[in-house]
């Protein structure tokens, strides 16, 4: 369980969807309040109030490394990425052909991309060194709700009204779809999100990436009891096989890993679950479909309206 937390960490979102945010909203606001950027527009940097610290960096990164989670809130914003960490290099999702794999232990290879800004959370190692090459920003994984995160990143880029204008842009589609989709399938049908990972299977509550975020945050659908009895608090719980069915509602969505870790699914437990059997069954890939960045938000949405409502 303890190499999982730590994997998940360094994915997301939730991973991966996907990765669980643990502050109140108030801590959420305080901290978007006070991460205000002192900057000029006739400076080359400007100074960004990170969490640990201010930091100063370029007003217009051009060469940008992120070392876990970020890599779609970064191409989003249309900023130019050098290196970025493996999960993220394994997204279909993301066009980083020329971006280099590279870890937070890489140094070498780190020096030789020449960054003007490094991105990473909060338990990256080798801060001290890397810092000596760029200007280091990390932040708390699940410290900042998913789009505040997105807007925090769009502060540190110098892109916050670009980030701001998707955010409301993407919550009013989001709701709109998910008034569909209740319309169609119910105010009171229930939709479970499942992934198999290291051989073991998980199900996830509303904040761990996997397109919990679109489903239950903005789209409003319900969860069934037995998930949110034990995912809605800590993101994520790891369940076995024979009790799947008591956490599968109405509507199943499976964030499927390859072929060989998904042999579940030709099981009889799971081909007897009703929404298996009433076809209620929508299967995803899990490296497109880990996180919760703007890319893969938009392509989460389009599967979600395609797969509820067939558009």
């Amino acid at each position: 369980m303890k190499k999982l937390q730590i994997t998940f960490l360094l994915l997301l979102a939730l991973t991966l969807s996907a990765c669980g945010t643990t502050a109140q909203p108030s801590e959420k606001t305080d901290q978007n309040a006070t991460n205000s950027n002192t900057q000029s527009s006739e400076s080359d940097t400007f100074i960004y109030q990170s969490e640990n610290g201010p930091v100063e960096i370029p007003t217009n990164p051009q060469r940008v490394i992120v070392l876990s989670t970020f890599a779609g809130n970064v191409l989003s914003l249309d900023v130019p990425l050098v290196g970025v960490d493996s999960w993220s290099k394994m997204n279909p999702r993301y066009p980083l052909e020329g971006v280099e794999e590279v870890t937070d232990e890489s140094l070498e290879k780190i020096i030789e991309l020449e960054p003007d800004l490094i991105i990473g959370l909060s338990n990256t190692k080798n801060i001290d060194k890397l810092k000596e090459i760029a200007p280091v920003v990390t932040f708390t994984y699940g410290k900042l709700d998913y789009l505040t995160q997105h807007l925090e990143i769009g502060k540190l880029l110098n892109k916050e009204e670009e980030a701001q204008k998707w955010v409301d842009d993407f919550k009013k589609r989001a709701k709109e779809a998910g008034e569909e989709i209740k319309a169609k399938i119910g105010e009171d049908a229930t939709v479970t999100v499942i992934e198999n990972f290291d051989k073991e299977l998980y199900v996830f509550g509303e904040n761990w990436g996997r397109g919990t975020e679109i489903l239950y945050q903005e789209m409003g659908l319900k969860m069934p009891e037995k998930v949110k009895e034990t995912a809605l608090k800590p993101g994520y719980y790891q369940l076995s096989l024979e009790v799947l069915p008591e956490f599968v509602g109405d509507y199943l969505v499976v964030s499927k890993t390859d072929d060989k870790a998904s042999s579940f699914m030709e099981s009889e437990t799971f081909k007897n679950i009703p929404a298996v059997k009433n076809g209620q069954v929508f299967v995803a890939n899990a490296n497109e479909f880990y996180f919760n960045d703007p890319i893969t938000l938009e392509f989460q949405l389009d599967f979600f309206k395609q797969s509820f409502l067939g558009k």
